[in-house]
């Protein structure tokens, strides 16, 4: 949760479809901003394209901004876009690109039933402290097996040099 009025996070399946210069993307990255012309735009001012693919544009004096799950993003009563979710026919098709948006290698189609929550963002799904940690548990197991193998080589130049004799 971060109570941000253009942070939309995705419950379930789906993307946010983005407009670059290299062709239309996808994302699940929902943290958006109206740019100087008031279109939603991703932090590196990438275009949120609506359900009907055409920018997602909020008039600088619209007010209270708010998102209902179904993606209807309205100002007040007066509603403004609806913002779409995306998905793919064969998710294989998804090449990854620069940061958090994916080529989607092909044609797009709308998600039904999918649910947009505002003020939210998606978190990553990877915990820092505990890979950190358990990245310590491999080194030191891996510290103890590189000891034995130096401690067994060892022993055998010494039967080695013992027999030798």
């Amino acid at each position: 949760a971060t109570g941000g009025t253009f942070d939309f996070g995705i419950e379930g399946e789906g993307f946010f479809l983005i407009s670059t210069p290299g062709g239309d993307r996808l994302t699940r990255a929902g943290s958006f901003t109206p740019n100087a012309e008031g279109e939603l735009v991703t932090p590196d001012g990438h275009r949120l394209l609506d359900a009907g693919g055409a920018p997602v544009f909020v008039p600088p004096d619209a007010g209270r901004v708010t998102l209902s799950p179904d993606g209807t993003l309205a100002a007040g009563d007066v509603p403004l876009a609806q913002i779409g979710l995306w998905t793919v026919p064969d998710r294989n098709t998804l090449r990854h690109e620069a940061g958090t948006l994916f080529d989607p290698g092909g044609p797009v189609d709308p998600l039904e039933g999918g649910r947009i929550r505002q003020g939210h963002v998606e978190g990553s799904n990877v915990n820092p402290v505990s890979e950190i940690a358990r990245m310590i548990t491999v080194q030191r197991a891996y510290e103890l097996g590189q000891t034995f193998l130096q401690r067994e080589d060892e022993r055998i130049r010494g039967v080695i040099q013992t027999i030798g004799r």
